[in-house]
């Protein structure tokens, strides 16, 4: 079915929604992940909508949603009390599935732990760990420092930024685009023209500054030198305010499905955006060891707390990266079938 667009106004702010789907047809929300916009939902949501009612809303501040503070000292809160309210506006009232991906993944996790009467099911795509992005150890999220040093606004790379914020469309090793062949996917996957472009829009299409992405910073005594501050994505996904082991608690806990690929290079054990990881590996200089600053399991963190929640099936694709419904999106759109039906 053709997917439409439009803001829909809400009790929280104005939220840009595409949406496709017989809405008597049970709901399906698909919640994006960090600098993406749910563009890059495009053909999932055609694939889906034959079956369900999608709503695919853009995060504040990214994509066609309007521009207003993320409050970090709440982790993913704000982001998920968005989509509630989102949900009120629409009229939706019943319990829905939930698809995250990414940082999404946190979203719905949230939203399943202070609404759990609104959660149905869960899909978990690539989904972050339930201790936040860096900055922790061991399978129950120990901080590696009590100020959480490593994480927070000041992890992303500012070059990266300064290129977002610039709108550059080049290929130099720290471009947005360069960043989507490598990291969103598996290296050596490609997109057609238009795709690529079409992502890299929507990813272009998120709001730089610090209240919204990265977020602020502070500075730090222990390694790397800097902390979260307390607005913006990073910071809401930094451990200082996220821990969502609570949803193990949960019951019951909504049934989870849980895709990943096996070449994730952004959440893994041995994630290439952890700055502990890349001090082990002599990208960033000062590095004092496995042992003060060991690299974060976010991977087994995340199983972690679903084996204590209960019933969840994980699935890994082989030859895949942070993306399994852009890399092999037949079997994704399969396996979400067959979870959901």
């Amino acid at each position: 079915m053709k997917t439409s667009t439009r803001l829909v106004q809400t009790s929280r702010l104005n939220t840009f929604v595409r949406e496709a789907g017989d809405p008597s047809a049970p709901v399906l929300v698909l919640v994006h992940g960090n600098v993406s916009s749910s563009v890059f939902f495009d053909a999932l949501i055609e694939e889906l909508s034959d079956t369900y009612r999608i709503i695919a809303p853009d995060y504040r501040g990214y994509g066609g949603s309007e521009r207003k503070t993320i409050d970090a000292t709440r982790g993913m809160a704000d982001f998920s009390d968005d989509v509630v309210a989102l949900l009120d506006a629409l009229e939706i009232t019943e319990p829905v599935d939930l698809l995250g991906w990414s940082a999404g993944g946190n979203i719905v996790l949230q939203l399943a732990i202070d609404h759990p009467h609104r959660v149905r099911r869960l899909i978990l795509e690539a989904g972050g760990s339930p201790y936040g992005f860096g900055g922790t150890h061991g399978l129950d999220g120990t901080p590696t420092s009590e100020d959480f040093a490593g994480t927070g606004g000041g992890t992303a790379n500012p070059d990266f930024c300064k290129r977002l914020a610039e709108g550059d469309r080049g290929d130099d090793p720290a471009s947005p685009v360069t960043t989507l062949r490598n990291f969103y996917v598996k290296p050596g996957f490609t997109f057609d023209r238009e795709t690529e472009q079409r992502y890299l829009d929507g990813m272009l299409d998120t709001t730089l500054g610090d209240d919204i992405y990265p977020g602020d910073s502070t500075t730090s005594q222990n390694w790397p030198g800097l902390g979260p501050g307390t607005t913006g994505t990073n910071n809401a996904l930094s451990p200082k305010y996220l821990n969502q082991g609570s949803f193990a608690d949960l019951d019951p806990a909504p049934p989870v499905l849980w895709i990943r690929g096996a070449d994730d290079q952004i959440v893994s054990d041995t994630s290439m955006f952890d700055l502990a990881q890349l001090g082990k590996l002599g990208a960033i200089p000062g590095y004092p060891g496995e042992e003060t600053c060991p690299t974060q399991p976010m991977v087994s963190q995340l199983r972690t707390v679903l084996e204590g929640a209960g019933e969840f099936t994980e699935i890994v694709y082989e030859d895949c990266g942070h993306s399994p419904h852009l890399e092999h999106p037949e079997r994704f759109v399969a396996d979400v079938r067959a979870f959901l039906d």
